[in-house]
């Protein structure tokens, strides 16, 4: 702590990121980083970019990928916000449009960033509690509120909220902004994009970190009504108005007008997460319901914490949250064959 920090930020408590392990021989199954590599085609027009331009500056409102973004979900260009990864994007949506008296609503286990926004911006929060099997219930968000954010599959967790279910919560709160953040929807959703047209109080974000595999290149996405998306330029414009780089550009919309690339891997990650289900169930862990790229578990007669060190020995790191309700379970990305087969092994016969 030092006399010249602002007075609040000695408060604040900054998230914490999963482990990036220096040794490359560890088996990385804790950051739901995909196992597969980015599209050919991104990779090749990043390539191409790699030129003199590089002295220029980006285009500042990220046209190209913004139309790419626009053609891929059939909305309009104005609809779409682009950030410097959907964290910024939510770092943004929290400060011009969650602010208000009333609390923000979101679920008591959930994305560990959200109360860390609302320490930033100083927003009030109701954490409100999964229902016994970790599913969020609509119905428990049908209360006076600023606004409402969830993951959708929900992280940690990974349990998927039917989208007939998440019009049930926008019916529920008409005058509030309600944001569903889809890091995960590709892996067994269906996205909330298609109701944004219908409901302008809506605002969907998502991430090429995952599905797309560009977790390096820090790409993330909003998608709403115009009169939301004009708030979000805004605090983009008074922060930084150059988010996203000429790699970044190109890159991202080479990913997103590849769709044989991206059906092909988030195909090949759904079906290496129902092995490693039938794995884990077949040694007795409990598993809750995945529409991600991770799984949730727990062993009734393991402790998880024991758990992750035992197969952090044999060379594979897999995430344990120390949160009360979630103490006993493990946060297992899907990796490679290879990688999942690894899992298996170091855990051994419990």
């Amino acid at each position: 702590m030092s006399k010249f920090w602002s007075p609040f930020v000695k408060n604040l408590v900054p998230y914490v990121p999963g482990e990036q392990p220096k040794l490359t021989r560890l088996v990385k199954l804790n950051t739901n980083e995909n196992p597969y590599g980015p599209s050919p085609k991104a990779l090749a027009a990043m390539q191409a970019e790699l030129n003199d331009n590089l002295r220029l500056y980006p285009d500042p409102n990220s046209d190209l990928l913004k139309n790419a973004v626009a053609r891929y979900y059939g909305v309009q260009s104005n609809q779409v916000f682009l950030g410097n990864g959907s964290d910024e994007v939510l770092a943004h949506i929290f400060h011009g449009l969650l602010q208000h008296d009333q609390p923000l609503l979101f679920p008591d286990i959930s994305y560990s960033f959200y109360p860390v926004y609302c320490g930033l911006y100083g927003i009030k929060f109701d954490a409100v509690p999964l229902d016994a099997q970790f599913q969020i219930d609509p119905a428990d968000y049908a209360k006076p509120n600023g606004g409402i954010i969830f993951p959708n599959p929900n992280a940690p967790t990974g349990c998927l909220l039917a989208l007939e279910a998440v019009e049930q919560i926008l019916k529920a709160s008409p005058n509030s902004v309600v944001v569903v953040d889809e890091a995960y929807i590709d892996f067994g959703g269906e996205t909330a994009i298609s109701l944004v047209d219908r409901y302008p109080n809506l605002l969907v974000t998502q991430t090429l970190s995952k599905s797309r595999s560009l977790a390096g290149l820090r790409v993330g996405l909003a998608v709403g009504h115009p009169d939301l998306i004009e708030a979000l330029e805004r605090i983009k414009n008074s922060f930084n108005s150059y988010p996203l780089d000429r790699l970044a550009n190109v890159g991202g919309a080479a990913a997103f007008d590849d769709r044989e690339h991206f059906d092909q891997t988030c195909r090949l990650v759904i079906e290496h997460r129902e092995w490693v289900v039938a794995q884990l169930q077949a040694k007795g862990f409990e598993v809750l319901p995945s529409a991600a790229n991770f799984i949730f578990a727990r062993h009734p007669r393991h402790d998880a914490a024991g758990l992750a060190a035992k197969v952090r020995e044999q060379g594979v790191i897999v995430r344990h949250f120390k949160q009360e309700r979630i103490a006993q379970f493990l946060r297992i990305s899907i990796g490679t064959p290879e990688q999942n087969q690894a899992l298996i092994e170091a855990l051994g016969e419990l």
